[in-house]
């Protein structure tokens, strides 16, 4: 890896990130963070051009403070139920977050200055309610920088497919394995065709492809402790970096293709990698560790505060350390196998766990507007 030099030292490290192409969104929101400006100061200082919500966020953002109070209260005097409560609160919070990063998307010509909000996780395995609400969201924040998050789980490709068709924008989310990834790439293509076969313009629908990638270390690293031997204790801490470079190498391949060729032609916008779940969860590890072994042009990175702070207060990464390690990547996801353990039976469980623990965060979110009715 290369970093930053003495004749540099001027460049801050995030801004680094950008200059290899790697877009810096914030996986967070809350009230707080819009009402004190803090949201803006990491525009202006840490080179943040987006923002990524989830099912967690929100309930640690509306359960954790009394910011919300006044709202919640005035809402269900109004009559509003609990899921109103939400997805009002929830909106308003993305709709004025969408304001705020207007100018970069407009500077960016719409490919930053994104804000992600999610359908509820609770339709991740049901085709046409995920299609119904990704609709209702979309008119209802009513902003041009909004993405849609849906879940890459087999029922929500075609959603995915058809709300592309539709014109709206999505963040395609759980991703954990890379033969689900190509699928995703193959509903947004399909989207977009349907799209300009209804004779509709595609410039300005835009989508991310959002891999998860510190769970997987954190699922396969005691597995492999347990096998104790030296080819799988050689492995500890180095498959989530693998898995999600062979990802890239699956983006670098479909855009070298003739169907997306064809797509850029007719003035398509490429399918990001974004790369979440950043924050590392082993204290062994660098704070950096799914940034800095991620650095390639095209991608996003969406980093929890934690992350972000690390990545600022860390030595630049002025280079590219995906593509020229794309061979590495693919002899490391092969020696998982060969030590015994099933990657597509771990990609498997992640996806489900993945789904689980927004139903959780969402459930629990619920119960706690409603409690405070």
């Amino acid at each position: 890896m290369a970093l930053s030099s003495s004749t540099d030292q001027a460049v801050r490290p995030t801004t680094a990130l950008s200059r290899q192409g790697v877009a810096i969104w914030l996986d967070d929101l809350s009230r707080r963070r819009l009402d004190s400006g803090d949201l803006a100061q990491k525009v202006d200082e840490l080179d943040v051009v987006g923002v990524t919500t989830n099912p967690a966020i929100f309930q640690a953002a509306i359960t954790g403070s009394d910011d919300y109070a006044a709202d919640i209260a005035r809402l269900a005097a109004e009559g509003a139920d609990a899921e109103q409560i939400v997805r009002e609160l929830t909106t308003e919070d993305v709709r004025r977050a969408c304001d705020l990063l207007r100018p970069v998307w407009e500077a960016t010509d719409g490919q930053d200055g994104r804000v992600s909000i999610e359908v509820d996780p609770r339709l991740a395995h049901d085709t046409d309610a995920t299609i119904a609400q990704a609709r209702e969201l979309w008119a209802e924040v009513d902003r041009d920088n909004l993405l849609i998050k849906i879940p890459g789980t087999p029922e929500g490709l075609p959603a995915i497919r058809q709300v592309i068709a539709d014109g709206i924008s999505v963040n395609v989310t759980l991703l954990f394995a890379v033969a689900r990834y190509r699928e995703v790439i193959d509903a947004y293509f399909a989207g977009l065709e349907d799209r300009l076969a209804a004779g509709q313009p595609i410039h300005q629908v835009s989508s991310v492809a959002s891999f998860f990638v510190s769970r997987l270390d954190t699922e396969v690293d005691p597995r492999l402790a347990d096998l104790d031997t030296p080819q799988a204790r050689a492995l500890i801490g180095t498959l989530a970096v693998a898995n999600a470079r062979s990802a890239y190498g699956a983006y670098l391949e479909v855009a070298d293709g003739d169907r997306w060729q064809a797509l850029e032609e007719q003035g398509a916008n490429p399918q990001r990698p974004l790369w979440a779940s950043t924050g590392v969860k082993n204290p062994d590890y660098p704070p950096t560790l799914y940034v800095t072994e991620l650095v390639a042009p095209g991608t996003v990175n969406t980093m929890p505060e934690a992350t972000l702070a690390a990545v600022a207060a860390a030595p630049a990464v002025t280079t590219d350390t995906i593509t020229g390690n794309l061979d590495r990547a693919q002899a490391t996801l092969a020696a998982l196998g060969e030590v015994g353990i099933d990657l597509d039976e771990v990609t498997d469980l992640l996806e489900t766990q993945g789904v689980a623990k927004f139903e959780d965060a969402w459930n629990g979110l619920l119960a706690t507007v409603d409690a405070a009715r």
